[in-house]
């Protein structure tokens, strides 16, 4: 039997953010809209709603609901400029998410 370390356990706030992005990347639709973000973050290129409407099959107002839960989820920041929000794949979330995963052994 293999004793764990104590770094080794999941805290708290360790499930509640799995729980959290879990919950947000349970949809398909949003897995594919946070790809779509972080790729095009990768490549240095601005990304806003209407930026995402024409990349997906899906109306504005949903896509607008998916967003919203990546946003909750903290797993996409929006900054305003001028008229328009854009969306940044905030990367740092994902990798506490993949961290805390792993401790599920």
């Amino acid at each position: 039997m293999r004793l764990r370390k104590e770094t080794d356990e999941l805290q708290e706030e360790e499930i509640l953010l799995i729980a959290k992005v879990s919950d947000a990347l349970a949809h398909p639709a949003r897995i594919k809209i946070y790809r779509h973000i972080m790729k095009c973050n990768r490549e240095r290129v601005a990304v806003c709603n209407k930026d995402v409407v024409a990349a997906f099959d899906y109306s504005q107002a949903t896509i607008s609901q998916h967003i919203k839960k990546l946003v909750q989820a903290e797993l996409i920041q929006i900054q305003s400029k001028d008229k328009f929000s854009y969306y940044y794949a905030n990367i740092g979330i994902l990798m506490k998410y993949l961290d805390a995963t792993k401790k599920f052994e």
